[in-house]
């Protein structure tokens, strides 16, 4: 059911992607609070790439995983890399079979084709002279970077379709970019269905796990011998850590773990190189530390998650 609000549902735009229908996304008031069409990039046609020329007027991109720019030999633009926030452009590019100048709907469309072609390699672009722009979505999605490419990327794999879509920005008939009651007159005159990329983020937290447990080990330590489990995230590059004293988070065969009914002792704790190893005198965090060990030694059972993360902004730098 749509929201309210006059927002679809994110089941109800991977419908429409999955039919090779285009919707909108739109992200916060906080970020750039501006839509883009999207569709599945293997589901375009020129129709549809005419339709986003004319009446999005925007930039017309391609976005994508980068399992699929790397398959296309296509990297990030020079000091992408150096901020996290900025859009993740490629070189351009057209296709280099089956076009002509490039500039029409119908060549566009082919090297839209090409990219979602799971078949197609670099020997099948043409870059640095072309006339679309590739995007590439960083790892994680939306989880990580709360943007256009990313959020376009999430809805075609939600899909069940390629990690590829063809996104273009929704701009005013004066120029100006559409904000969202401009959006929302663009759907109803289109009747396309408008989300959020809020929305989305929601939808992947409460359906996806996040992390993996990747090993368990036993640490000793002055207070007791603890179990160290280490956990990789979807979202975070660092692995975090899980102490447990008394059986918990042991697992009973592979993958299962018991629950466990009993309150136990809990300390989350952000890491901190300076307090916890260096035992600096400008925080507490490494005495915080050795009292929750300490604490759950004496009582033989409870938790520490150290997460990875200076938590108290006293970096080295």
């Amino acid at each position: 059911m749509t929201h309210t609000s006059g927002f679809a549902t994110i089941e109800e735009a991977l419908e429409e992607l999955r039919a090779g229908r285009m919707i909108v996304l739109v992200d916060d008031e906080q970020r750039e609070n501006e839509g883009d069409l999207v569709m599945a990039a293997e589901k375009v046609t020129p129709q549809a790439v005419n339709f986003m020329i004319r009446n999005a007027c925007g930039r017309l991109c391609v976005a994508m995983s980068k399992a699929n720019a790397d398959r296309l030999g296509l990297e990030l633009l020079p000091g992408v890399n150096l901020d996290p926030s900025a859009t993740p452009f490629t070189h351009n590019f057209d296709a280099r079979h089956g076009i002509t100048t490039g500039i029409s709907a119908y060549d566009r469309c082919r090297t839209i084709q090409v990219c979602a072609d799971p078949h197609s390699g670099p020997q099948d672009l043409v870059r640095d002279k072309g006339h679309m722009d590739g995007l590439i979505a960083r790892p994680g999605g939306v989880l990580v970077r709360a943007g256009h490419t990313e959020g376009s990327v999430d809805l075609c794999r939600l899909a069940g379709l390629r990690e590829v879509a063809v996104i273009c920005e929704i701009l005013n008939e004066d120029g100006t970019m559409a904000r969202l009651p401009d959006l929302q007159q663009f759907c109803q005159r289109h009747h396309l269905k408008l989300c959020t990329i809020a929305d989305l983020i929601e939808y992947r937290r409460r359906r996806e796990k996040l992390i993996k447990r990747e090993i368990a080990l036993q640490l000793p330590t002055e207070f007791a011998i603890f179990d160290l489990i280490v956990y990789s995230s979807l979202v975070d590059p660092e692995p975090h850590l899980a102490l447990t004293l008394g059986g918990i988070g042991r697992e009973t065969a592979p993958g299962v773990v018991p629950v466990q009914e009993e309150a136990v002792l809990v300390r989350m704790h952000s890491e901190c190189l300076t307090g916890d190893a260096l035992h600096s005198t400008k925080c507490d965090c490494g005495a915080q530390l050795t009292s929750a060990m300490k604490q759950i030694a004496e009582a033989g059972r409870g938790v520490i998650v150290y997460m990875r993360k200076e938590g108290r902004g006293i970096g080295l730098l």
